[in-house]
């Protein structure tokens, strides 16, 4: 396969499950499948958008892929590489290549530290730059990003959400990274600062060609940034396809619930609305057969026992569900 034709991320049949232990002996009595045997692929220069409910799993795909808790099961390379086979010393060299924007900047900000300085700090921990040069550096990846060089020595305190954003994203883009992992990176915004981060996050993409994995439970932000999208549920995903053919021919009744939740423009217009019952099963104790059926208003007796299986039905667009 041509470098070009590769993708820049594959993630293949990835499980993460993590142990419940009880007893005096802390024994492990079961497991909770927080991602269960997914599989997607991101080309370069494309943003992929991982949807779902809260407790879907979205998230710990992230930070599996990501390396920064361990898999289970499963595979995910970047750029050809499978990052589970590095060595810790060659996944370092590696990790300025791919970062991560999380939801909550300020709690991933030191509030004793200036913002120039957080930026700066990986290029100097990975040896990207000379300590003279830092200071430009970061200037210029917050003039990009939409800041004052006068911000650079201020603490996160003294900044807005919106600003606190712009800045963990100037975080990541300073190492020049091929692939970001933007964890719901708007959802705690207003939506006018909403708009300003998304178009900022294109313009970085047109510029120097980003790869995004965009996760969000909003799939009106994820239709406006990500030409392919995944739907998730209790770690599993339910259904994949580019953003026009997802909006325009949703197969999974779990998508097209999620879909007549997002709000339409036109107020003339109506959709119908499909209200789920019931809560987000255990992920400890899953459903058996389709994860979903517990909530589906179409299920049938097969759906109880069997199990899905996850495949193309054409047009590059697959889905897990029986009555497809």
């Amino acid at each position: 396969m041509s470098e070009a034709a590769q993708p820049l991320l594959e993630v293949n049949g990835l499980k993460k499950y993590f142990p419940i232990k009880s007893g005096l002996l802390s024994r492990t009595v079961g497991s909770v499948k927080a991602v269960d045997d997914i599989s997607f692929s991101i080309k370069q220069g494309e943003t992929f958008g991982l949807v779902g409910e809260s407790g879907s799993g979205k998230s710990t795909v992230g930070r599996t892929i990501l390396r920064l808790t361990d898999k289970t099961d499963g595979e995910v390379k970047f750029k050809g590489v499978d990052l589970y086979k590095l060595a810790p010393q060659e996944l370092r060299q590696l990790r300025p290549k791919m970062q991560l924007i999380f939801q909550d900047p300020y709690s991933s900000l030191n509030p004793r530290v200036r913002i120039g300085d957080a930026i700066g700090e990986a290029l100097l921990d990975h040896g990207l730059a000379p300590r003279e040069e830092i200071r430009d550096r970061v200037m210029d990846v917050l003039a990009a990003c939409g800041l004052s060089s006068y911000h650079i020595d201020r603490f996160p305190h003294e900044f807005s959400g919106g600003q606190r954003q712009r800045v963990g994203i100037a975080r990541a883009l300073v190492l020049n990274p091929d692939l970001i992992i933007a964890d719901e990176p708007v959802s705690a915004l207003d939506v006018s600062i909403q708009a300003q981060i998304i178009n900022l996050f294109r313009k970085m993409q047109d510029t120097q060609g980003l790869t995004y994995l965009f996760i969000s439970h909003d799939l009106s932000v994820v239709e406006h940034l990500c030409s392919h999208i995944g739907v998730m549920y209790l770690g599993s995903m339910m259904e994949t396809a580019s953003r026009g053919e997802l909006f325009r021919n949703p197969l999974h009744p779990y998508t097209k619930a999620l879909l007549s939740a997002v709000p339409i423009p036109i107020p003339k217009l109506k959709r119908e609305r499909i209200v789920l019952s019931g809560e987000l099963p255990n992920p400890a104790n899953p459903p058996s057969g389709c994860k979903f059926h517990t909530r589906c208003p179409f299920a049938v007796a097969r759906c109880r026992e069997e199990a899905p299986l996850f495949r193309n039905v054409g047009n590059d667009h697959s889905v897990a569900c029986h009555l497809v």
